[in-house]
């Protein structure tokens, strides 16, 4: 069988061992006699899936024993308002870190919710950097401060965070989760749809420090409340079964992969391949991000003129790329290198730029 070369935004690449492994467990899971799909989420079977997967990524990135992994739906849009809902307080304000389309979309669900301010912002530079850690500026009675980690339409992504002390920092790591080792400990709220670096969409994983648990308020609906689903064990209604099992599928793929710090230096060595084509092009490829935020998972770039950008993505589509057309808001070009992306893949994606230059430069 003929893999395509998937370098997909999201939802994205998913390693092709999980794969083959669902394809096994599909229609009869451990003996069951039916799929994970078909059984009850309160059956042993799937609690011991749900229960699994938790214990993974709590031992994956060294999650704390003072925070809650939660398996929760509607994406990390979902998250934009559902923070806000449980932590933006009265007359305290949450602090925003502009960085793109993603970002921005976070603080307009915020700003139904109670006041807002931007601690932040590169939206002069069309997002296409990173502040600085001392260009973020926090009051200091904020509820929280909220930032993207990595901006998948621009292309940045934080290297660093900042400290904020007793200010819980909140960020949407849906595109570079488990992608590199953190320090969980400096985060008040870490939440990631999937799609990209987890597996299938359709989950959303949520790591919240009990003391913000615990802050839900009363008077907002049962299913937008974080302690709702802390108690729960996130079964407190029926979960995105499929899905929770496929992330566990991953986590297990990333374990054996030797975890986090062994597939940080694989994605620097797979994204290396590319931004050297780029930047040894001699100005035929252009890198779209400043090159002090570059991402690790979204690499832009871009051509000469739209026409030959369109010949790229029509000429390396017949070739078995996919998903290297850029963002319609920005246009360009966009590799994302995910996770599951493989070393080859980048490989085959290098030699193809070189190629595509010869014939075009």
């Amino acid at each position: 069988m003929a893999r395509a070369y998937n370098f997909n935004a999201g939802p994205a690449a998913i390693p092709l061992e999980v794969l083959q492994q669902a394809a096994e467990q599909f229609v009869d899971y451990q003996g069951a006699g039916m799929s994970i799909m078909e059984m009850s989420h309160r059956s042993a079977l799937f609690e011991g899936v749900n229960n699994e997967a938790q214990a993974l990524l709590k031992e994956l990135i060294g999650i704390p024993d003072n925070y809650q992994v939660l398996f929760l739906q509607g994406g990390a849009s979902t998250q934009f308002a559902m923070l806000p809902m449980n932590l933006l307080k009265a007359g305290r304000p949450a602090a925003y870190v502009k960085t793109g389309a993603w970002a921005d979309k976070a603080m307009k669900e915020a700003q139904l919710i109670g006041e807002t301010v931007v601690a932040a912002s590169t939206e002069s530079d069309k997002y296409m950097r990173m502040p600085s850690l001392s260009e973020i500026v926090v009051p200091s009675d904020a509820s929280y401060l909220h930032l993207t980690s990595n901006e998948t339409i621009g292309g940045v992504q934080f290297h660093e965070f900042p400290d904020t002390g007793d200010i819980p920092l909140i960020a949407d790591m849906s595109s570079d989760i488990l992608s590199r080792p953190i320090d969980v400990s400096k985060f008040g709220v870490i939440y990631a749809g999937a799609q990209k670096n987890l597996g299938p969409s359709g989950v959303t994983v949520v790591i919240i420090r009990d003391d913000l648990v615990e802050q839900s308020p009363k008077d907002i609906p049962a299913m937008f409340r974080y302690n709702t689903h802390a108690k729960a064990s996130s079964l407190y209604n029926t979960p995105p079964s499929f899905s929770v099992y496929m992330v566990g599928l991953v986590l297990n793929w990333i374990k054996g992969m030797g975890g986090v710090g062994q597939l940080e230096q694989y994605n620097r060595d797979k994204t290396k391949l590319i931004y050297d084509a780029i930047d040894q092009s001699g100005g035929f490829y252009r890198g779209a991000a400043q090159t002090g935020s570059r991402s690790f998972m979204n690499i832009t770039f871009r051509l000469g003129s739209e026409e030959l950008e369109k010949l790229f993505v029509k000429q390396s589509e017949a070739e078995g790329f996919v998903g290297l057309k850029g963002h319609r808001d920005v246009g360009g070009l966009r590799a994302s290198t995910y996770n599951a992306v493989p070393l080859e893949s980048c490989q085959a994606l290098a030699q193809f730029m070189a190629d595509f230059q010869k014939r075009n430069g």
